[in-house]
């Protein structure tokens, strides 16, 4: 499918200024994704109030930024977010203007977490911290000074699986507690067999060999095929799921398998809105001010959360 010049041209400006890793482990593609972020990074949308959290969990606590628009009147309700990266790269600073917008464009506070990283923290201590993390702000909402009606998660990429994975687990537990979610090109499958992985094979962006290193990372030991902390969709959900808003871009490795998600959902009952941005490239929510057409798709996906929300 054809990409967006605008697009196009950020990655053009991307290999001037940073040309390729010499070396792919862990520390270097944090670095680099950091500076990358900081080097491109718009300023914070106006009209956001922005404090930072420590969540005590469990034998650890982590670090978490909550953002809430200030022109919002009442108890406002909270969303979990959980950036991506493959679950080796991002931090809170490396999403902080998507999820600073987000916050805008759905007039909800975000709670972005910053989980745990492997190779040096795999599977399941990623989905682990996902999990207790929106269990404990589901438990301290009132005190936080949220409404009690409503809890929603939210991701890109392995945050999107995160988060899932958090909502199904969470409502296993609580039936009802996670009741939205909005999944932003989703990791799905370690199978890595979809035709979109054919399809979408050198970039821009993600590639399928940068995939097979970040499930590698994750993964450390290889779990049961039926945990469905790894693929969601490897069984029936005990509960049914929550309704979701899923984004995708047609330029993507992970393309069909959010496709794939997104009708699995819808079979077990859950609500879905599919967003199909055909000219996006993965990772193009961190992009909004480099490209008009990501910050369209953007839009987009953060009306039909709202909508969701009502219904």
């Amino acid at each position: 499918m054809a990409i967006d010049q605008d697009l196009l041209k950020y990655y053009a400006k991307l290999a001037d200024d940073f040309p390729p890793l010499t070396s792919s482990d862990a520390a270097s593609r944090r670095a680099r994704f950091s500076e990358i972020a900081a080097r491109y990074a718009p300023p914070r949308p106006a009209g956001l109030a922005v404090r930072e959290l420590e969540l005590p969990l469990a034998g650890r606590t982590l670090r978490a930024r909550m953002y809430q628009p200030t022109d919002a009147t009442g108890r406002l309700p909270l969303m979990v977010f959980f950036h991506g990266g493959g679950w080796v790269v991002g931090d809170l600073d490396t999403h902080d203007n998507a999820i600073a917008r987000l916050a805008v464009d759905t007039g909800m506070a975000v709670c972005s977490v910053d989980y745990r990283l492997a190779p040096e923290f795999p599977y399941p201590a990623p989905t682990d911290d996902a999990i207790d993390a929106v269990m404990w702000l589901a438990e301290h909402r009132a005190r936080l000074g949220f409404t009690l009606n409503t809890l929603s998660v939210g991701g890109d990429s392995a945050g999107a699986h995160l988060a899932t994975v958090a909502a199904r687990q969470a409502n296993t537990k609580v039936p009802g507690l996670v009741n939205a979610q909005l999944l932003i090109y989703p990791v799905v499958s370690p199978d890595m067999a979809t035709e979109s992985y054919t399809r979408v094979s050198s970039g821009p962006g993600l590639t399928p060999s940068d995939m097979a290193y970040f499930w590698q990372a994750f993964l450390g030991q290889t779990p049961s095929p039926e945990d469905t902390c790894v693929n969601p969709m490897a069984a029936a959900p005990v509960r049914q799921p929550a309704d979701a808003v899923v984004v995708l871009a047609g330029n993507d490795p992970l393309h069909d398998e959010g496709r794939d998600y997104a009708r699995y959902l819808d079979q077990h009952g859950g609500q879905v809105e599919l967003i199909d941005a055909h000219d996006m490239t993965h990772g193009f929510a961190r992009l909004q001010a480099e490209s008009p057409a990501a910050r369209a798709w953007m839009l987009q996906a953060a009306q039909a959360f709202k909508k969701i929300l009502k219904a």
